[in-house]
């Protein structure tokens, strides 16, 4: 028999309460918490079993984080999934109706373009129209913009992230990255790090100050601890110089110069450094002893010429670095990459060679994929499809100018 006050959709001031409620409630709140007071006041705007799922390392997998200590947390694959639709396509989706007239919700978690995971719960179909949908994806990013101030303070959010055990040489490294994806005007990049539980020399940093982006992908001689070690150290003072408003060249010979002191022991790190004025599509870098970066147009690599210079840390150049510049045009993409994505060999011996790794990215450019949808796909294709053989880490950032790319990473309700 129908209830004579059946439930009513969630009205503008509703919504109000649950993001003042919420705002109010975490003020104090610990990281544990977050989950919990997520789930309490999804209910105002008319949400029930309600999963905050974050990504995992390797990008496989949408995890959730418990309410409560003790809670089990549960997997959604990103691949198959509604979930993972919602994770991979950076939109909003939500599946049939049920017996009851429900459907379940899934709404990206986004601190700007950083995709953290998803917030899924389940809803009245008929309560599904443009304004609560809009109301969702706001919430959302007021849940994905809490996660990212209270992550600092506690370690919930860490432990879900993780599905195998990581080395001390990988939690310094993860410990010093950037957000592996950024988008401003202009510009979408995102970056990859591999293996995510046993990175011991590989790291990648970048910096947008006004309308240049500063990006760089260094490899430190050996691996393990003492490889990290160095690695973060030049990354520490990739970010010195840079901060104290030094060019390339002067960082490239401050950086050099501070590794080789700090390690006599002639340790040294591979690197390439860039600067891109996202205003002219003026890119300008110094490679020591590293891949160049390689320039996308028009579905085909562009290999500008690059004088190489000595690693950081070997002190041998004496003499300004040479630094190579490019004018990119609306749409190129440019990689930067170390040498162990393109050393990786399936079981047949076979190499994923530049050659291969450039039509990867073509192929999913022309397929409309994202810079981080892109990475996260050729690392599926290499460590699963390919069933490949990581010889040595493998790091990668990529870079998309005035391709709109920063557009598509945004739900449509975002966007416009």
């Amino acid at each position: 028999m129908p209830s004579a006050n059946p439930p009513q959709a969630p009205d503008a001031a509703a919504v109000q309460h649950a993001f003042a409620s919420f705002l109010r409630r975490t003020h104090l709140s610990s990281p544990s918490a977050i989950a919990r007071i997520v789930a309490e006041e999804s209910a105002t705007l008319g949400g029930e079993h309600v999963q905050v799922c974050l990504v995992d390392h390797e990008q496989e997998m949408l995890i959730t984080v418990p309410e409560h200590e003790g809670a089990e947390s549960v997997e959604h694959s990103i691949d198959g999934t509604l979930a993972g639709r919602c994770f991979a396509a950076t939109t909003i989706v939500h599946g049939q109706p049920d017996a009851d007239g429900c459907v379940r919700l899934w709404v990206p978690l986004l601190d700007g373009t950083e995709r953290l995971g998803v917030l899924g719960m389940t809803v009245r179909a008929a309560w599904l129209d443009d304004e609560l949908i809009t109301s969702w994806e706001r919430f959302a990013h007021l849940v994905a913009v809490t996660i990212v101030a209270k992550r600092a303070y506690g370690d919930v959010f860490a432990r879900v992230r993780r599905r195998a055990p990581m080395t001390i040489a990988s939690e310094l490294l993860w410990s010093l990255a950037p957000p592996l994806v950024f988008a401003t005007d202009d510009l979408a990049l995102a970056g990859l790090l591999e293996p995510a539980y046993d990175n011991g020399g590989d790291a990648l940093d970048y910096a947008v100050n006004g309308r240049t982006l500063h990006a760089g992908v260094f490899d430190a001689m050996g691996h393990g601890l003492p490889a990290a070690g160095v690695a973060a150290f030049a990354v520490s003072a990739y970010r010195h110089s840079r901060r104290a408003g030094l060019d390339l060249e002067a960082t490239y010979e401050a950086m050099d110069a501070a590794v080789g002191e700090q390690y006599p022991d002639r340790r040294f790190v591979t690197a390439v450094i860039t600067e891109l004025d996202l205003d002219a599509g003026h890119l300008r870098w110094i490679c020591a002893g590293h891949p160049p970066p390689v320039i996308i147009r028009d579905r085909h690599p562009v290999l500008p010429a690059t004088t190489p210079v000595p690693p950081l840390g070997t002190r041998l150049q004496h003499r300004p670095p040479a630094v190579a510049t490019a004018a990119l045009e609306p749409g190129d993409l440019v990689l930067l990459h170390t040498d162990g994505l393109t050393e990786a060999q399936n079981p047949a011996g076979e190499r994923f060679s530049p050659e291969r790794v450039v039509r990867f990215i073509i192929r999913e450019a022309a397929a409309g994929r994202t810079a981080p949808e892109t990475l996260r796909r050729m690392r599926h294709a290499l460590l699963h499809r390919e069933q490949a053989e990581l010889r040595d880490d493998a790091t990668a950032l990529l870079l998309e100018w005035r391709s709109g790319g920063e557009l598509r990473i945004l739900p449509p309700t975002v966007a416009g």
